[in-house]
């Protein structure tokens, strides 16, 4: 009745009573993402009949009531079939202004109708294979890197931005050729990145680092919004980018990734925005080649220098670490590096563990990321290490016994998801720079196992990968503890069917002399 009674009025009425029907439905059907099917007919009908209205000269709040109700009905996939045509794209086109590439965005009355546009081409690619054609036939990357262009620094049309943003995410995620179209052809690299500064209001105050108010307030919901898709349309044009081709490649992806340092400094409006906002920063960084990464820690700049630093012995005993210093404003140091954004990624890490659910998707990333800056910077791997696997003083419980980080990765490393142990041990052997006796250290034989027979390493060893040799850090506690230990050891069967150590048994038997090959 809703549909049939709006219909009636679109395709007979004048602008006024236009705008206050659908403004109605609009009202009634917001929240609206299940359709009757007995009305489908009618409802493409209406779809039909508002794009009818669309082309004509009609106020700006009808072209806005207009394009609510289009945005509802676009969310039934069926009703968008006979729609979904060049032409109706083409008028949304350029409702969102996405054909003028000259008209710059000064009359704020349009704002609305821009976003609305923009938030029904969002529903119709996501959901119209056609329209996804059409995106194409159109070149709406194009456009839409062309309207970030104009509002990039533009604060206060966020809204225009975040759903530009969200577009362009999309036909990226589902058009393969337009990730490379962006990556090149739209340098959407270097653009997506200015966005992202945008958002952050970065001051630069070297290359590659900015300035971090610790004080500062929290992103505003839509600055978020905005970063946050944007992070996600990265994610889509750097998907292929394990490898770094030129100079001028290194340097951007250098840049990015100071910009994603700052975001792991900054937070959100709320908590849950904020674990959103870093998620996003973590997918992307493990698109950045590793040699790229070395922006995530800084040396200390000569006013953090200055300032008198506390040792963390002063700290609660389970805050502690070797080496490590906490300036007055809260940096951490390590080496005279600052720590701020690995310690930002380890807290990160150790949240997920702590959710206890999703650990492919929601924990691996950031495992992998810092086993990757683990094994190329050597800072960030002692940094690391420290914080995760100090100095072992608790030799009396089992390694996966406790609430300690280490102990909380030491029972990841025999989750049933074989993706989710599997990392969780590599990141821990390479904390242990590879080296199977400091890995048995802190994780016990049967715990690490599995990742020693994958690497062919049971019977002790070290990978493949060269690391520098630190010190002995080996506590007064464990060399008392470790002649005491009861290490696990191979066995083997004596002539008599009794179990004894594998060397002894094999004593036991008779040397059978090697004799020739030979039959003649």
């Amino acid at each position: 009745m809703d549909e049939e009674r709006a219909l009636y009025i679109v395709q007979a009425g004048k602008a006024g009573a236009i705008e206050r029907v659908l403004r109605d439905y609009s009202d009634k059907h917001r929240a609206t993402f299940k359709f009757e099917t007995t009305d489908e007919d009618k409802r493409k009908k209406l779809c039909e009949g508002i794009f009818k209205v669309l082309v004509k000269d009609i106020p700006t709040t009808c072209q806005v009531s207009c394009l609510e109700v289009l945005r509802i009905l676009s969310r039934d996939k069926k009703v968008l079939v006979p729609v979904t045509t060049k032409e109706n794209m083409q008028i949304l086109l350029r409702l969102a202004k996405l054909n003028e590439l000259d008209d710059s965005l000064e009359k704020a009355s349009e704002f609305p109708v821009i976003v609305e546009s923009l938030k029904c081409l969002c529903n119709i690619v996501f959901n119209s294979q056609m329209a996804q054609q059409l995106s194409l036939e159109l070149n709406l990357a194009a456009k839409l890197c062309n309207l970030l262009r104009k509002c990039k620094d533009r604060k206060f049309i966020n809204d225009i931005k975040c759903f530009d943003l969200r577009l362009l995410f999309l036909l990226s995620l589902l058009h393969t050729d337009i990730r490379s179209q962006l990556r090149y052809e739209l340098q959407g690299l270097p653009l997506l990145t200015q966005i992202l500064e945008s958002a952050f209001s970065i001051k630069w105050t070297d290359e590659y680092e900015s300035a971090i108010d610790h004080n500062g307030p929290p992103l505003s919901p839509q600055e978020t919004d905005c970063a946050i898709e944007a992070l996600k349309a990265l994610f889509n044009v750097t998907v292929d980018s394990w490898k770094v081709h030129k100079e001028s490649d290194s340097h951007q992806f250098r840049v990015m990734a100071a910009v994603l340092r700052h975001c792991l400094l900054i937070v959100g409006p709320t908590e849950d925005k904020t674990e959103e906002l870093h998620s996003n920063a973590v997918n992307l960084l493990s698109n950045v080649p590793v040699s790229c990464l070395d922006v995530l820690i800084c040396p200390l700049t000569h006013e953090e220098t200055a300032q008198e630093a506390t040792t963390l012995d002063e700290l609660p005993s389970e805050k502690t670490a070797e080496k490590e210093t906490v300036l007055k404003n809260n940096t951490m140091v390590y080496n005279g590096m600052n720590m701020e954004a690995i310690h930002v990624l380890l807290n990160f890490m150790e949240k997920r563990i702590d959710k206890g659910s999703s650990y492919r998707e929601g924990l691996t990333p950031v495992l992998s990321l810092l086993t990757e800056c683990s094994r190329a910077h050597r800072n960030i791997r002692k940094f690391l290490k420290d914080q995760v696997l100090p100095p072992l003083r608790d030799v009396t419980n089992r390694p996966e016994v406790g609430s300690t980080v280490r102990n909380k990765l030491v029972r990841l490393m025999t989750h049933v998801d074989l993706g989710v142990k599997q990392i969780a041990a590599e990141f821990l052997f390479v904390l242990c720079k590879e080296r199977v006796d400091s890995l048995l250290k802190y994780t016990g034989y049967g715990n690490a196992a599995g990742l020693l027979a994958a690497r062919g390493l049971l019977a002790g060893g070290r990978g493949d990968n060269w690391y520098s040799e630190d010190e002995d850090t080996d506590t007064e506690e464990y060399k008392n503890a470790k002649p005491k230990e009861e290490l696990l050891k191979p066995m083997g069967l004596k002539p008599d069917g009794t179990i004894t150590p594998l060397e002894e048994a094999l004593n036991q038997y008779p040397v059978i002399e090697e004799t020739s090959s030979d039959t003649d």
